[in-house]
């Protein structure tokens, strides 16, 4: 029996997609996470799940760091992120940084079945409209989403906290860790995305934030 994993923190959403992806594959168990903590957890016992679909913006996903996450964890599974945020530079994040698919949240059930269909098989999916666009994603934003990708989870964590206007010291106690460790991850983060500032990388959180 496939087991789909659907990790969104809305409740109403994880119960809507259950009730009509159940008619399309009627031997296949709907699994639900609500957080990236929870997600991981399920993954970790449940050993025969064929595909994720996964929210961004749930707890502890925020700024792509579930996808990465469950990518550099579970690489072997597919990811299909299943979002609100449609344009077309968080597509291109997505697709860079691993996902085998994006589905708007706006698509028909009909869709989202057949999106599912073919990542299980192993091919990618995103809508026909978004195609062109995304292959004339300029180079410059190529190259940013590449240097993006070898930032870790923590340093993503860390951006997320700089772009909310927290300080070292606030940091690292959010993070339960010591101000030194802090001051290493934004070193790093500053070197991987050949930055100078910490305002530079808010201007970067801010250029690739979910809307």
């Amino acid at each position: 029996m496939m087991q789909i994993l659907v990790a969104d923190d809305h409740p109403l959403f994880r119960e809507a997609l259950r009730g009509a992806l159940t008619p399309y594959f009627e031997d296949t168990e709907i699994l639900e996470a609500d957080s990236l903590d929870t997600m991981l957890s399920v993954l970790n016992e449940q050993r025969e799940i064929e595909l994720i679909l996964l929210d961004l913006t749930m707890p502890g996903a925020e700024y792509f760091n579930g996808l990465i996450s469950v990518r550099e964890a579970y690489p072997d599974i597919p990811v299909a992120v299943v979002s609100a945020s449609e344009g077309i530079e968080v597509v291109a994040q997505v697709m860079s940084l691993g996902a085998q698919g994006f589905i708007p949240k706006s698509t028909p059930t009909k869709d989202i079945a057949q999106a599912i269909m073919h990542i299980t098989k192993g091919g990618t999916w995103i809508p026909e409209s978004m195609q062109a666009e995304l292959e004339s994603v300029n180079a410059e934003m190529a190259q940013l989403l590449q240097r993006f990708r070898e930032l870790t989870p923590k340093q993503i964590q860390v951006l997320s906290f700089l772009r909310a206007g927290l300080m070292n010291k606030q940091i690292a106690h959010e993070m339960n860790v010591t101000e030194a460790t802090i001051k290493a991850h934004i070193s790093a983060i500053l070197r991987k995305l050949d930055i100078n500032t910490r305002t530079q990388a808010v201007l970067l959180m801010d250029k690739l934030q979910l809307t």
